[in-house]
């Protein structure tokens, strides 16, 4: 049985979550050249590839791609074997092995070759994305995405467009109803993306390929409560049984 998660939580994961995302989505770009969650402009990417014939182009974003399809496809697994025993904290192995990741990315940026290096970057962090942007879509329900705004700006837009039509009709004919609940998730949601960003690529500036692993560091600190809560609570749940 899938218990009912507190929205609070939902938020302090999502604005976590998309911080991370911020600052691997801008480091990836200011080492490598690409966005690796940016799946929209990817897919732009390879519609001008396959269109211009730019059949190198098309192999490099047709696999940016399919890496973060399978990113996402693995965030599935994890978590669906982890909630078939219990269903709270399930999210926070997809975490760790992001966290994981996160390491090997740092190891790729400091010991692979030169020629190697941006290729794999790219691949394994689109990947690392996928499977982020699962593990915030099953966790909210599709309510939240982290590694990227398009969506959250679209509906911060329309919640002020709603307060500002109530505000100028102030009839109450249930046109105008603004949730103020996604404002309160969206808005802080955004702010930690480009907060992320920043420190990205400052912090990519100051320290190189420890980013990624202090990134990783962060995801640990947020799983491993998660999953003592979670064993704490599978080992009250057997002994009531």
């Amino acid at each position: 049985m899938r218990l009912k998660r507190v929205e609070s939580a939902d938020r302090r994961l999502a604005w976590s979550l998309a911080a991370i995302a911020g600052a691997v989505n801008a480091a990836g770009f200011y080492v490598a050249g690409h966005y690796t969650s940016h799946m929209t402009g990817t897919v732009s990417l390879l519609a001008d590839a396959l269109a211009l014939g730019n059949f190198s182009e098309v192999l490099v974003t047709g696999a940016v791609i399919a890496c973060f399809v399978a990113g996402a496809a693995v965030s599935t697994l994890l978590i669906n074997r982890a909630e078939r025993r219990l269903p709270n904290g399930a999210y926070a192995f997809s975490l760790l092995a992001e966290a994981a990741l996160l390491f090997l990315g740092g190891l790729i940026e400091a010991a692979a070759p030169e020629e190697m290096r941006a290729p794999l970057l790219i691949l394994g962090l689109s990947f690392t994305m996928g499977l982020q942007n699962a593990i915030v879509t099953r966790v909210s329900n599709a309510r939240i995405r982290t590694t990227h705004v398009t969506g959250m700006v679209t509906d911060i837009g329309i919640e002020l467009g709603q307060l500002l039509d109530r505000r100028l009709s102030p009839r109450d004919d249930g046109i105008a109803d603004a949730d103020r609940r996604k404002l309160a998730l969206h808005i802080p949601t955004v702010c930690g993306f480009l907060l992320g960003g920043i420190v990205g690529v400052v912090g990519y500036q100051m320290i190189g390929a420890l980013l990624l692993p202090m990134a990783g560091c962060v995801l640990i600190a947020i799983a491993v409560p998660a999953i003592a809560r979670r064993t704490v609570a599978g080992r009250a749940l057997a002994t009531t049984e």
